[in-house]
């Protein structure tokens, strides 16, 4: 196997992971009677281990361990622990062991990108086609189980049925009740038994060597040199921008669901809830396209109208859902946004991480940046977006939601102003590393 073919698998297992629980556990803590503050917290811990990452465990992948090692003990303490998951039924085994999991594998996110960015000779040109695995690897994980929790007792035989109306049957009729519950315990397993062979395939991986800087006699710590290189204005604009971006992206996932499936009477677009999924995953189908074509405008636009773009894909879409709700071929059609908001933002500021990084310390500084993007982002957006959509703009009984999608709207077109004038990275990096090829 190639090297660009084991980074592509190592993408394919790292996101399968991550899909294979998510989309379900909203619904799944219910099931298991937690109450609403121990769900928040189960929530929550994947945005609190992107914070204590950056202090703990990246620093330990940039100073004290080779990448592809580290990504397999992660894997395989972390494997095992989301794998228990699906056979925990209190609280307090259910959280510790999503708490441990989190822990280990939100910075193996920063710690592949690191490995991928090592054996790149044009991170530009050749990330995006890389980290496409990535998003295959999610819809992999989330779409056979969308058929794994159909009750097909329901559902007619596709050769007496139309394909449409079979697909329509088998999306609307899902498992209930102890079923599910007893069928969703199987994404955890999925997830672990991923996450275990990720920790296999990481020995099969391109070696690499801990990155010790040495001042004084003492050993620097990693996520203090990333931390300091927040001095220089642009890297803090990029950081609070990314902020924005990732609370506006988690905003995206808290409320369309919702609104897709929200009557027309109500405000809503009224698409039936069995079709909601298959509309959202136009933007994941639209994210793989786009990586592929991600090198060729980042050289023909530079590092901040990609970005600019990315951002402003944000408000195109929350627009068009605040005006056009009653449109459908548009809000559909707007789903592509999604994908492109993902590459020309956040995959651009990833590379852009590796080019102006000292190398030293490039998995904490990823670190850095997912701080915002998985952290603190979603926090802000996990904790508000129900007040939002449940409290400040519902009333009787209807969400407002034109005055709902505009918040996001103007904290996107906020973002893109700051990028657009305030943005000026050096034409040479600040430290050594990567060259930057397009330093616009």
């Amino acid at each position: 196997m190639s090297v660009r073919a084991k980074l592509f698998v190592m993408m394919v297992l790292q996101f399968f992971i991550w899909g294979a629980w998510l989309p379900l556990i909203f619904g799944y803590l219910p099931s298991l009677g937690f109450s609403k503050l121990e769900q928040s917290l189960v929530l929550n811990a994947f945005p609190l281990a992107a914070i204590v990452g950056l202090f703990f465990s990246n620093q330990f992948a940039d100073r004290n361990f080779a990448a592809e090692k580290f990504l397999a003990f992660s894997h395989g303490v972390g494997g095992v622990a989301i794998l228990l998951c699906g056979f925990a039924t209190s609280f307090t085994a259910f959280f510790a062991l999503m708490l441990v999991h989190c822990l280990l594998y939100v910075p193996t996110i920063a710690i592949t990108n690191s490995i991928a960015f090592a054996q790149m000779k044009d991170a530009q040109k050749e990330f995006g086609i890389v980290r496409m695995g990535g998003t295959i690897g999610w819809i992999l994980a989330a779409w056979p189980f969308t058929f794994v929790f159909v009750d097909w007792s329901l559902v007619a035989p596709l050769g007496e049925v139309g394909f449409v109306e079979w697909l329509g049957q088998a999306l609307g009729n899902g498992l209930k009740g102890e079923e599910a519950k007893a069928a969703t315990r199987w994404t955890y397993v999925a997830a672990g038994a991923a996450s275990l062979l990720l920790a296999l395939f990481s020995f099969a991986l391109p070696k690499s060597a801990p990155r010790r800087a040495m001042e004084g006699g003492e050993e620097k710590l990693a996520w203090f040199e990333a931390v300091k290189l927040l001095r220089h204005p642009f890297v803090l604009l990029l950081w609070f921008v990314t902020f924005l971006d990732a609370f506006v992206h988690n905003c995206y996932f808290n409320w369309t669901g919702t609104f897709l499936s929200t009557p027309v009477a109500e405000g809503g677009v009224g698409i039936p809830a069995n079709w909601v999924m298959p509309v959202m995953s136009v933007g994941q189908i639209a994210e793989i396209v786009t990586m592929l074509f991600l090198g060729t405008v980042l050289k023909n636009l530079g590092w901040r109208w990609t970005m600019v773009i990315g951002v402003l894909g944000h408000a195109a879409r929350f627009a068009v859902y605040a005006y056009f709700p009653d449109f459908r071929p548009a809000i559909v059609s707007v789903q592509v946004l999604h994908g492109i908001c993902y590459a020309f933002y956040f995959a651009t500021v990833y590379i852009f991480v590796d080019a102006y990084f000292p190398k030293d310390v490039r998995s904490s500084a990823q670190g850095l940046f997912n701080v915002m993007i998985l952290g603190a982002g979603a926090l802000l957006a996990n904790s508000i977006c129900p007040m939002l959509i449940q409290e400040t703009f519902k009333e009787g009984g209807r969400v407002d939601f034109r005055a709902l999608f505009l918040v996001p709207t103007f904290c996107s077109l906020i973002g893109a102003i700051l990028l657009a004038l305030f943005f000026r990275p050096p034409a040479v990096p600040t430290a050594e590393g990567g060259a930057a090829k397009t330093p616009h």
